[in-house]
C-alpha cells in the first residue's frame, strides 16, 4: 500500500501532540519546542489581540507527522524584528492592503534556526520542498499580500530562494567560543584598552554593592519571578511598547523548560533590582529580555553580556546570541553576523519593486557588516 501524504492547517498547537511536534523541532532552538509555542498560545502571547494568529502547517505521511511550519497570520508587523513597515506604507499609498500577511517565525524572537521542521528519519530535501509548496499554496488560497520566513537557517534559506522567494540580508552581533578557559582568558585576547574598560565596568557594578546570581527557571521562587516579570514589563513601559508575555507564561516555562530558561538576577541590599532572561540549547545561549527597578552604572552590560559570557565559557557553549541590534556589543566581543529572511510577494509590480530595493539594500548591508568588522576588540595576531 503506497504512503498517503496529506497536510492540514491548525489554529492551535493543542491539536498536535508535543512528542510529535518536538520530534521535528529537536533541541537545536528552544523557541521551536511545543512547550514554548503552546505556552504563547495558552497565555495570550499570540492571538487576535496581538495580531499573531496561529496557522501552523502540518504534513503527514499516513498518520505520522513528518513536517511542520510554525506559521502565523499577521495583522501588523509588531514583534518580527525584520522591518517591513515601509512596504506596508507603500501598499497603503497604492490603495492595496498589506495586512493580513503570513509570517513563518518565532513570535518576538529574532533567533536564527529551522523554519521548515522535518522528520529526522525522512527525506529532508523532498519534505522541505513539499512544506514550501504547501505554505505557498496556502498563502495564495488566503489571498494574502505576502509570505515572510524570518531568520531561517542556511539550508531552509537555500531551498526557499530556489523556489523563487526573495532573500533579505540583516545583521546581528554574536559571540563565538574559541575554547576559552575562563573569563580572564577571554579578556586576554582583547586589545589592552578594551580589556581595561570591561574590567572597570565589572568593578563598578561590584563596588555599587550589586550581586548577581545565574538561576535556572525552576530555581526561582514565585516572588522572584514576580520581580523578574516586573523588570521585563518596565522596559516596554519606558520605551513606549507593550509587554506581551505574562507572568504565567514564564512560570509555566520555568517548569516545562526548567534547564533551558536562565535568569541573571541582580540584587542590591537583599532586593532584586534587575534581571536578564535568557534561554539555552545544546550549544547556544540566547539573550532575550532585560529590565530593572533601579539604575546602576554598567549593570546592563554585566547582566546581559558578561554573566552570559561566563556561563557560556563555564558550560562549553559554542555561541552567544544576545538578540537584535546593538553596535555597542562589538567592543565586548560580539561580532557582526549576517542574518536572513525570505519573502514571497503576491502582487507582481510590488515584487519587482521590492526585489530592486533588496538588491540595493543588500549591498549597503554587506558594506555595513564589513565596516563594523574592522572594529573588533580582539588583538590582531600576525601569522
Amino acid at each position: 500500500m503506497p504512503n498517503m501524504i496529506h497536510s492540514s492547517i491548525i489554529g492551535s498547537l493543542s491539536e498536535v501532540s508535543s512528542a510529535a511536534w518536538n520530534n521535528l523541532a529537536g533541541t537545536e532552538v528552544p523557541f521551536l519546542r511545543h512547550e514554548f509555542l503552546s505556552a504563547l498560545e495558552r497565555h495570550h502571547g499570540v492571538g487576535e489581540a496581538s495580531g499573531w494568529i496561529p496557522q501552523h502547517v502540518l504534513l503527514f505521511e499516513n498518520e505520522r507527522l513528518v513536517g511542520a511550519v510554525p506559521q502565523y497570520l499577521k495583522t501588523n508587523s509588531y514583534g518580527e524584528l525584520v522591518f517591513d513597515w515601509a512596504w506596508a506604507d507603500a501598499y497603503q499609498r497604492s490603495g492595496l492592503n498589506y495586512y493580513p500577511k503570513l509570517v513563518v517565525a518565532i513570535p518576538y524572537t529574532p533567533a536564527t534556526g529551522p523554519r521548515l521542521l522535518i522528520d529526522p528519519q525522512g527525506d529532508r530535501a523532498s519534505l522541505r520542498r513539499q512544506l514550501i509548496d504547501i505554505t505557498l499554496q496556502y498563502a495564495q488560497q488566503r489571498q494574502v499580500s505576502s509570505l515572510h520566513l524570518l531568520f531561517p537557517q542556511d539550508d531552509d534559506l537555500q531551498a526557499l530562494t530556489q523556489q523563487g522567494l526573495l532573500k533579505r540580508l540583516g545583521c546581528q552581533f554574536h559571540w563565538h567560543n574559541q575554547g576559552y578557559r575562563d573569563f580572564d582568558d577571554y579578556l586576554d585576547r582583547f586589545r589592552s584598552s578594551k580589556r581595561k574598560k570591561i574590567r572597570q565596568e565589572r568593578r563598578q557594578v561590584a563596588a555599587a554593592g550589586v550581586t548577581l546570581q545565574r538561576l535556572y527557571g525552576n530555581e526561582l521562587s514565585e516572588t522572584q519571578w514576580q520581580a523578574v516579570h516586573r523588570h521585563y514589563v518596565s522596559t516596554f513601559e519606558r520605551l513606549g511598547g507593550y509587554a506581551t508575555l505574562s507572568l504565567n507564561f514564564f512560570l509555566e516555562l520555568s517548569q516545562t523548560l526548567p534547564q533551558q530558561l536562565i535568569v541573571m538576577l541582580a540584587e542590591h541590599q537583599g532586593r532584586p533590582v534587575a534581571s536578564a532572561i535568557c534561554f539555552r540549547d545544546d550549544d547556544t545561549l540566547y539573550g532575550r529580555h532585560w529590565g530593572c527597578d533601579e539604575q546602576f552604572q554598567n549593570l546592563h552590560f554585566e547582566a546581559c553580556y558578561y554573566q552570559g559570557l561566563e556561563y557560556c565559557i563555564e558550560h562549553g557553549l559554542r555561541r552567544f546570541d544576545p538578540g537584535a541590534q546593538g553596535e555597542h556589543k562589538i567592543s565586548r566581543g560580539f561580532l557582526p553576523t549576517p542574518t536572513w529572511s525570505a519573502h514571497w510577494i503576491a502582487e507582481p509590480q510590488f515584487r519587482r519593486a521590492i526585489e530592486d530595493f533588496l538588491q540595493r539594500e543588500t549591498v549597503g548591508m554587506q558594506n555595513y557588516i564589513d565596516s563594523l568588522s574592522e572594529h573588533s576588540p580582539f588583538k590582531h595576531i600576525t601569522p
